[in-house]
């Protein structure tokens, strides 16, 4: 079973001229395996999962998986607004070599707790893959309230943790709380990683480790160690940066910074656009400050 804790990366989808670009990702795969992380996440938010056509989209989770050889686990983002076409892409990518599922609460359609369970509750059905539940309000429209989310583990022990992006330490002390010490919580907000971890969160789904990989792994490491001086020393040199990673939608700016690595173009598909200018030298500032760049 997955046991998890650190750093794990939402991915980048690369595009050149709007198509995929898979030397582009595989570079990107490759980055992340040399930083350390825990496990990567192809097609979640940051991946712009929302505009891949469904061949782009097992494309991706392919060839992140060929990449990454088991080194490190591969925990692809599925799950729609629709019940029965969750269910059908669960059973593709259980199929495609992956080693686990974020799985994102229904978008758009506003289900009632209720509801999320019967939804997340077929979806399990449906693999023997461990499932992380995945809850973003800011991007969903509601809320899974932690007696939904501790329900769900108490039906299916393939249910390991959830990606909490709600923005309340409350909320996560809850889940925390009630939940047995094989389920983790993980950080979906950069920014709240260390304050999350302090609660009892295991680590973070990270967009700020497509740049800064190995920083946000040892930030993880040195709080999971016991060190919290230097956990926090490392979360305040990257305050500022992970700030500005959100100037715009995510992940407009985090694919402008990759390709200031040169791991990839800073192309985001449409209706999404690329960063403005004036944003561009802040994210340019912000990196030099926390000593981001490629090969450190």
């Amino acid at each position: 079973m997955l046991k998890l804790k650190g750093c794990y990366t939402a991915i980048v989808t690369p595009f050149r001229n709007g198509k995929l670009d898979l030397e582009a990702l595989k570079r990107v795969v490759r980055f992340q395996v040399e930083g350390g992380v825990s496990g990567i996440v192809p097609c979640g938010s940051t991946g712009e999962a929302a505009t891949l056509s469904p061949e782009e989209y097992l494309q991706v989770i392919k060839t992140v998986v060929a990449v990454a050889k088991g080194r490190v686990p591969v925990i692809p983002g599925v799950g729609t607004n629709s019940t029965e076409k969750s269910v059908a892409m669960v059973k593709k990518v259980s199929a495609l070599g992956a080693d686990g599922l974020l799985a994102i609460v229904p978008y758009y359609n506003k289900p009632t707790q209720e509801g999320m369970t019967i939804h997340f509750s077929e979806m399990a059905k449906a693999t023997r893959l461990p499932i992380i539940l995945y809850n973003i309000p800011g991007r969903t429209g509601v809320n899974m309230l932690p007696a939904t989310a501790l329900g769900l583990r108490k039906k299916f022990s393939h249910i390991v943790g959830i990606k909490e992006a709600s923005g309340s330490l409350d909320q996560v002390s809850e889940i925390i709380n009630g939940a047995d010490k094989d389920f983790a919580v993980l950080s979906g907000d950069d920014s709240l990683t260390l304050p999350m971890m302090s609660v009892g969160a295991r680590g973070v789904i990270s967009v700020a480790s497509n740049i800064a990989p190995a920083e946000v792994v040892r930030m993880c490491a040195l709080f999971l160690d016991g060190d919290v001086p230097g956990a926090a020393a490392l979360h305040h040199r990257l305050f500022q940066l992970v700030k500005t990673l959100f100037t715009e939608t995510n992940p407009i700016p985090v694919k402008y910074a990759a390709s200031l690595l040169g791991l990839c173009r800073p192309e985001p598909r449409l209706p999404l656009t690329p960063l403005t200018e004036k944003n561009r030298e802040v994210l340019k500032k912000a990196l030099a400050a926390a000593g981001v760049s490629r090969g450190r």
